[in-house]
């Protein structure tokens, strides 16, 4: 296991899914934990149930992502763990789709990535650890039809990934990219009947997540695969 003692996370892009259930995880594991999303409203359930601190900020706005750093470290504490979900989709064909919207994609799924690593890079570097997780799918490594904005936001927030890793690894930082290859399960989106276990569950994930962080320095995973069993390669 690793030898430091996580007190902190700061979860961007909360909500009912893969984050819930890190948040349930990690406050469960007495480490203390804010929760980022736009509209910081619809967090107030999740922060009722774990005891978290709940922060609103544009994920892709240099200026907010700084204010809620700033903020994380008075209210929260510097943090430990920076764990970033948020993604956006513009769904359309190449020869049709409006380009704004695809830029707004990229910035929130991958600019916005680096916004946070970047600053969580300056609070982890001075003391030498520190965990930066990034959420991926699929989409970091084969982009599908009618998806472009989509890879093309996962496939930057990969190459962050890798970079930073390279980067920071040397400095005791653990970055690591997770591919979440399929469906992640959800009342909207159950198992199949006539096919269980063909959905991730988010606490499944959760606890990816957090073996990741129990990992040895001289044995770093970088990046996981995550999919369900039955799913074929």
């Amino acid at each position: 296991m690793t030898t430091e003692r996580y007190e902190s996370a700061l979860i961007i892009g909360a909500g009912v899914g893969i984050s819930a259930s890190l948040a349930r995880l990690l406050s469960s594991e007495k480490i203390r934990v804010g929760l980022v999303a736009r509209d910081a409203r619809k967090l107030a359930k999740l922060a009722s149930e774990t005891g978290a601190l709940v922060f609103s900020a544009n994920a892709a706005d240099p200026a907010e992502v700084t204010r809620l750093f700033d903020q994380a470290d008075s209210q929260l504490g510097p943090p430990d763990i920076v764990i970033y979900n948020p993604s956006a989709r513009a769904h359309g064909s190449i020869a049709e789709i409006d380009p704004k919207s695809v830029r707004d994609a990229i910035a929130i799924t991958a600019y916005g990535g680096f916004l946070a690593v970047q600053q969580a890079a300056r609070r982890m570097i001075p003391k030498g650890y520190g965990a930066i997780l990034l959420t991926g799918a699929s989409a970091s490594i084969k982009g599908f039809p009618l998806s472009s904005a989509f890879a093309m936001g996962k496939f930057a927030l990969r190459g962050l990934a890798q970079s930073a890793a390279r980067e920071l690894g040397p400095k005791g930082i653990h970055v690591a990219h997770f591919i979440i290859d399929g469906v992640v399960r959800s009342t909207a989106r159950p198992d199949a009947t006539e096919r269980r276990n063909s959905t991730l569950s988010p606490d499944g994930i959760a606890q990816s997540y957090w073996q990741i962080l129990q990992q040895p320095r001289d044995a770093w995973s970088l990046e996981v695969d995550l999919r369900p069993w039955v799913e074929s390669f």
